[in-house]
């Protein structure tokens, strides 16, 4: 059983540390809307660093105007979400910055 549980955390440090957003725990992703094509990683960390340590960024960029920010605690997260939206981030006022979990789900 603990081989079972280091193999688990293991794995989730893994999918932490991808590049690939989608790979990123939902409890401690944040979205951001609205970013503009000129937004850069160091930015990001700035204005989301005063809330926890941040772990990864993905910067989207085709189409460009989004990024997800991966916080390294679910808490840290929530709070950069609440704290962040509607501020200026990367020269712009950002629409939204979410935390991935209290996105509405909508069934298909």
């Amino acid at each position: 059983k603990l081989i079972l549980l280091d193999s688990l955390l293991q794995e989730n440090q893994m999918m932490a540390n991808s590049n690939r957003h989608g790979d990123w725990p939902l409890d401690c992703k944040v979205y951001i809307g609205d970013l503009g094509s000129d937004g850069t990683r160091y930015e990001l960390e700035d204005a989301f660093g005063a809330f926890g340590g941040v772990k990864n960024i993905w910067i989207a960029k085709k189409p460009p105007g989004f990024a997800f920010v991966l916080m390294e605690d679910a808490r840290d997260a929530e709070d950069a979400a609440r704290e962040l939206d509607g501020s200026r981030i990367c020269g712009r006022r950002v629409k939204k910055s979410v935390p991935i979990l209290n996105l509405p789900i909508y069934p298909t």
